[in-house]
């Protein structure tokens, strides 16, 4: 199925990327995971009743809106493109209308990410490189804070994965490698998920 079919379905628009009209330091231009890498990811992953998703660097909102119509689960997607979170606040209409079953809480905000305030009932975190590492330190500093305070597994989900990324959950938190899922039919050697969870419950 193609990223625009895949897109009527959920009845959103999320193709295309989109560069920043006046670049911030450290954060990346908004670029859709593809609906295909995220049909496999969910073929050998799942998300439980009681999860929370957290999408940082969300865009338009397609990851946001697959999770949120696959498993009925509050999700919550954090943009600091302003104009990109307009269109993606333009999809909640259209979506809502089209996913009138999809109960669950579906929300963005508009900010940096490591200004976001992990809320406690937060469980899932996820990232396709939307900033450096630097950024990135600061907002699993911020995920790390909050499962200390309220105990709870939790997991951070990384798509096509920096390597400073990998480097810091494996030297420097208690997470642990949960799973490593690899995207089939490309030679990209990066294009697949890495999974790490927080056990110290």
């Amino acid at each position: 199925m193609s990223e625009v079919t895949f897109d009527k379905r959920l009845a959103v628009r999320t193709v295309g990327i989109k560069e920043w009209d006046n670049p911030v330091s450290h954060y990346n231009r908004c670029e859709p995971t593809p609906y295909r890498a995220l049909e496999h990811l969910f073929r050998h992953y799942s998300l439980e009743a009681s999860d929370q998703f957290v999408d940082f660097g969300s865009g338009r909102g397609r990851v946001a809106f697959y999770v949120h119509n696959r498993f009925n689960i509050p999700v919550t997607g954090v943009e600091a493109q302003e104009d990109v979170l307009d269109e993606a606040m333009n999809n909640i209409s259209r979506y809502r209308r089209n996913a009138r079953g999809v109960k669950a809480p579906i929300r963005f905000e508009h900010g940096l990410a490591e200004h976001y305030e992990i809320k406690p009932q937060d469980t899932k975190f996820f990232f396709f490189n939307p900033f450096a590492a630097s950024v990135y330190m600061q907002v699993l500093a911020n995920i790390v804070a909050s499962l200390n305070e309220v105990r709870r597994e939790a997991h951070v989900i990384l798509y096509y994965p920096l390597a400073q990324y990998e480097v810091m959950m494996e030297n420097t938190t208690q997470f642990e490698k949960h799973a490593e899922i690899c995207v089939p039919k490309t030679d990209d050697k990066r294009e697949k998920f890495l999974i790490y969870r927080w056990t110290n419950c």
